[in-house]
Formats: structure tokens, sequence, C-alpha cells
């Protein structure tokens, strides 16, 4: 349907005249009516009451006038954005995970600093649920954390997939299959922050392996750590075995220090997410573009055992 069509009726009911509304429009008359017809062909029905003596609508018209006002305005609302400065500027309230700081996020930052070099960027670094809460807030204007929000207002968008494995210290545990589990619930078990999703899922899967091992669930032990680098200095200390993605520690698993231990069930992986509200600013939706870049050129680059992309 053409929006002009529609702003002619609209401003036709206004001026109940189409002499007057050609005027207006720097129109003729005759154009003016043919629009009008034009419009009621389409909606097929009767906008101007053509056998009154006055000029009057029809009271079908009377009704979609409020409708057709609606559109007119979304439209001109619509041109006043596009005419708008693309220039994306500004400060970019930014906060990710740490599991991103291990990854993809310094080459996220060169890429946003190459395209938008007038953006500012603040970077908060925390757990899934404090980046959801200051997100609600809007105390951040765009987050990358584990699993998305539940909300209409916010939009959320699964970015890559972490495989999660059990590693361990080379020559920390006999990794000979009859009995590996037990061997292993005997050692501490490492993972992410208390209450994260990566902590409550392995919750339940050391729960059921200790119950199929026949050992005792007060006896087992989970470490929590929002910290990366210190999960990964426990495991060097041969502390414990921690179930992390063995992307954090490649080099390890390469060298031969670190190993990956064959129990199942595996930890289930990690769906990181980048969530930001709808009504957001242009430079936060190109920000997210760049993030869906950044993070599928970064995946591209390592093996699927270790990061998939998921956008």
């Amino acid at each position: 349907m053409n929006t002009r069509f529609l702003e002619t009726f609209v401003i036709l009911a206004q001026l109940r005249s189409f002499r007057a509304t050609a005027q207006a429009l720097h129109a003729t008359p005759a154009a003016i009516s043919l629009r009008i017809k034009t419009l009621e062909d389409e909606l097929e029905t009767e906008l101007i009451d053509r056998t009154a003596k006055d000029f009057r609508l029809t009271a079908h018209a009377e009704f979609l006038l409020s409708h057709a006002k609606a559109v007119v305005d979304a439209t001109r609302r619509l041109q006043s954005a596009a005419r708008r400065d693309n220039a994306v500027r500004g400060r970019l309230r930014l906060g990710v995970i740490e599991s991103v700081v291990h990854s993809w996020l310094a080459q996220y930052i060169r890429e946003l600093n190459a395209d938008y070099p007038e953006l500012e960027i603040d970077l908060a670094v925390d757990m899934s649920n404090v980046l959801e809460r200051r997100l609600r807030a809007r105390e951040l204007d765009l987050v990358v954390q584990v699993e998305g929000v539940d909300s209409s207002d916010i939009v959320s968008e699964a970015l890559a997939m972490y495989p999660l494995h059990w590693i361990a210290r080379q020559g920390l545990l006999d990794t000979r299959k009859e009995g590996l589990n037990q061997r292993l619930l005997q050692r501490p078990i490492l993972t992410f922050g208390r209450g994260t999703a990566p902590h409550r899922m392995l919750e339940e899967i050391v729960s059921k392996m200790a119950n199929l091992a026949t050992v005792p669930l007060e006896s087992t032990r989970i470490t929590c750590s929002p910290s990366v680098a210190a999960i990964v200095q426990l495991v060097r200390d041969g502390y414990g075995v921690a179930a992390i993605p063995s992307l954090f520690v490649a080099s390890y698993l390469e060298s031969g220090e670190f190993i990956e231990v064959p129990v199942q069930p595996e930890p289930p992986p990690i769906i990181v997410s980048m969530c930001f509200h709808a009504n957001a600013e242009m430079m936060v939706h190109a920000a997210a573009t760049a993030a869906r870049v950044a993070c599928a050129g970064y995946c591209a680059g390592h093996e699927e055992r270790y990061i998939r992309a998921l956008c």
C-alpha cells in the first residue's frame, strides 16, 4: 500500500476539501480524487460518501482514520530515523563473562576500535546473573553471558558453544576405566562460580555419579571459582579435577601437562549468548553485529572440539 495515499486520506479528512488538500500537497484535485479511489479499491471499502451534498466521510472511513494516522506517523518516524547521522559513536557499556575474556574478547575489541573509532567502550567482567541484573536495570547496554534472558523486551541470541571436559594434571589420576569415576570423586572438582548454570549442572552430574559409584555424596567436594585463571592454576598444582572448556587449557593439553580424563558423563557444553534491549540505540545494534563477526571468526580458527559458533 502506498503510504502517500494514506497521508492524502488523513489530510483530506482534516481539511474536508479536495481542493484544499490538493493545494496542501501541491497536486490537482483530480490527482487527489484518484489517490482516494485507488485507496478505496485497495481497502475494498468506500471512504467518501458521494451521495452527500457536502463533503462527508463514510462511517467506515471514520473508523479507519485512526489506523491511517498511526501508519502515517510511523512512516514519518522511520524516515526521520533514516535521515539521522549514521555514525556509530557514544559510550558502549559492555558486560562479558570471563569465558569470553579468555577466548574472543580481544579480537572483538580490536574490530570495534577499527570499525567504530568514535565508540568509547566501558568493559565489565562478571558472572552471568550479575550481568543480567545490570542489563535489566539498564546499567549495561550489551552483555555476553551464559544462556539468554527470558524477557520480551530483551533480544537474546546464542553465539557460541564451549564443550566442557574433565581436565586434570598428568599423573594425578589412574585413568584405567575400572573405578575411574570413584577415583575422580575422591578429588575436589573445580568449576565456575557458585550458582552459575555450569555449577548447577555439575552438581546434578556429581550426584548421579556418586550414586552409581556408591560414593557418599557428602564426601564429594565441588570447589567454585569465578576466575578461569584460578581454576587453571589449581589444576596445575594438582589440587583437583576441573570441569571446564578444553579451549582454556589447549596449550597445556598439547604439551602433555594436562589430560582430558575419559569420565562419563561429560558436563554439558556452555552456551554463550548475547543480550541487549530491543529498543537499544544504533551503536548497540552495530556492536552486536560486530560481536557475531568476531565470535564466528574466532571459532573458525579453532577446532570444533574447543569452540563452535552458533551465530
